[in-house]
């Protein structure tokens, strides 16, 4: 099995490669990036999940959770079945708010997704990162004949963060309001790296929150096809849970992805 453990080997550097990439994605842009409309207005979730009355209502939010409080509803280990969470994020990938910067106001909340840092002034936040993988035999061989392993790598930073006197629904209309205005791509910086956001696209976000949404973002990477980084975010009551998500081949290829769905609603359930 010689050609499966060379392409282990050869992934496991391009995942540390891809984590890099993954925080560097946070973004910038300029106040004229086309909007999208109604069609960003209809594709955004209102309340996710329920039914929880007319389209623009949403559940209220309660108290601000402390950081103490935060880390026994941000997702740990044993909440998943797959992948390993890290709860203790290495500093060289853990950025700061004061890292992202843009050239102009409008799509910073979606840079600040990205780049797995809260939004606005939470009370409190802390964060975590998933990682999973997927093997599937291929169904050509290797040049010697012996069978090849083709391995999907997903990795997701997650920010879970509390908000006092409204914060959370601020949060969120800021956020939607950056899709709409940054669908035609912005220009993102998070520290001395900068990176190309071609476009911004909606779909609808996950059930099981008071409201939320989900974006993805066409990262230029010279090619005939953008790479894809994917956004999730889901309010609970005065909590958000903000997913930055992004897969191996996807980010060399330009193929879409998924998003992993069993991290998604672990965090959510654990949120109540």
């Amino acid at each position: 099995m010689r050609s499966t453990a060379v392409r282990r080997t050869a992934l496991a550097a391009s995942a540390a490669a891809l984590a890099l990439l993954v925080t560097a994605c946070g973004g910038s842009s300029d106040d004229d990036g086309a909007a999208e409309g109604d069609k960003a207005k209809a594709e955004q979730s209102a309340p996710a999940g329920g039914d929880k009355g007319e389209a623009g209502e949403s559940a209220p939010a309660g108290d601000a959770l402390t950081a103490a409080e935060l880390e026994k509803v941000a997702l740990a280990q044993a909440d998943v079945k797959n992948g390993e969470v890290t709860s203790e994020i290495p500093a060289d990938e853990d950025i700061a708010k004061d890292q992202v910067s843009t050239d102009g106001k409008a799509c910073l909340p979606l840079a600040h997704a990205q780049a797995a840092v809260a939004q606005g002034e939470p009370a409190a936040d802390v964060k975590r990162s998933w990682t999973g993988q997927t093997e599937t035999k291929s169904e050509g061989s290797g040049p010697d004949g012996q069978d090849m392993t083709e391995i999907s790598v997903d990795m997701v930073r997650l920010n879970v963060a509390s908000y006092a006197d409204g914060g959370a629904e601020q949060a969120l209309t800021e956020l939607k309001a950056a899709v709409e205005q940054c669908a035609g791509g912005f220009t993102a910086s998070v520290g001395s790296d900068k990176l190309r956001v071609a476009e911004v696209t909606t779909s609808a976000a996950p059930e099981g929150g008071d409201e939320g949404f989900a974006a993805t973002l066409g990262v230029d990477i010279g090619k005939d096809a953008n790479a894809p980084m994917k956004v999730v975010v889901v309010r609970k009551g005065a909590t958000i849970a903000s997913f930055s998500a992004a897969n191996l081949s996807s980010m060399a290829t330009g193929a879409d992805f998924e998003v992993p769905a069993a991290v998604i609603d672990a965090q959510i359930a654990k949120l109540g």
